[in-house]
């Protein structure tokens, strides 16, 4: 149960608690999630940048920056040339709508570069072994395009010496990778890694991710793609989303007045030792 708040300028850093679980959300900073401790050990990279931020309005690149709707194009900023990269949500600060012990929802209103009106909508709930995260994009005007995700960057070591952490998947398909760094289109079988690509799971996204001796976090969702990315020392990333890098352009999800895009994901996880 949510609490309402009159003020929502005050709300920095705020801490949710369950158990040993510690998740501190940054809505001023994208709304990411900037800690997630599990009995005083940290799972997230540190820093601005890092943590696990939302991707919204689109996930990954968008091709040149462009995407259609209709017969009108539209031209985003290159902010990872030559493309736009992961959406504008983690750029700006959220409202909260509401915090308890161990939930909380927050919310912003899509504007420029965003060409369209709309609100999105990301809530937490935590409990001692596992976290979800849901996100909703609704427009407030016409229909458009869009993407929603998330871009987790989990610590590939936890520190004391401990083993790095091994990931663990199966995939349906991998989405081909041009040289432009964008889906070809095609679907190919998984190759090896080390990754920065786009996976397909039909019946839902469920990665896991055990660092040896220590503890294991699943990473599921209903949606079936997800994006890996290990070619960082620091950090493994599981990114799940509701379309392809492109998919403004590959794959586009209509929001309508009727039809909000609606997404979510679970961290769940267990001590090993």
């Amino acid at each position: 149960m949510f609490v309402t708040t009159e003020d929502t300028t005050e709300t920095k850093g705020v801490r949710l608690t369950a158990g040993d679980a510690e998740l501190t959300v940054s809505p001023e900073n994208g709304c990411r999630i900037a800690s997630l401790r599990i009995g005083g050990t940290e799972l997230l990279r540190q820093g601005p940048r890092f943590g696990s931020f939302p991707m919204v309005p689109w996930c990954g690149r968008t091709g040149l920056g462009r995407f259609r709707n209709g017969g009108r194009t539209h031209q985003l900023p290159i902010n990872s040339p030559p493309h736009a990269i992961h959406g504008t949500g983690r750029n700006v600060e959220w409202a909260s709508a509401g915090t308890g012990q161990s939930s909380a929802a927050f919310t912003y209103d899509l504007a420029d570069p965003w060409p369209y009106e709309g609100r999105v909508t990301q809530t937490f709930e935590l409990t001692p072994d596992s976290l979800t995260v849901t996100m909703s994009v609704e427009t407030e005007g016409d229909s458009f395009p869009a993407q929603a995700g998330w871009h987790p960057w989990f610590l590939r070591n936890l520190g004391d010496g401990g083993p790095d952490a091994e990931i663990a998947f199966d995939a349906a398909w991998q989405e081909e990778r041009g040289e432009d760094h964008l889906p070809t289109g095609r679907r190919i079988a998984p190759k090896p890694g080390p990754w920065d690509d786009c996976f397909g799971m039909p019946q839902g996204v469920d990665v896991t991710l055990t660092w040896p001796g220590r503890l294991e976090l699943k990473v599921t969702s209903r949606t079936e793609w997800v994006v890996v990315y290990d070619e960082q020392a620091e950090a493994v990333c599981v990114e799940p989303q509701s379309g392809p890098p492109n998919g403004l352009n590959l794959l586009p999800r209509l929001v309508t007045p009727i039809e909000p895009l609606e997404i979510a994901m679970t961290w769940s996880w267990r001590t090993l030792a």
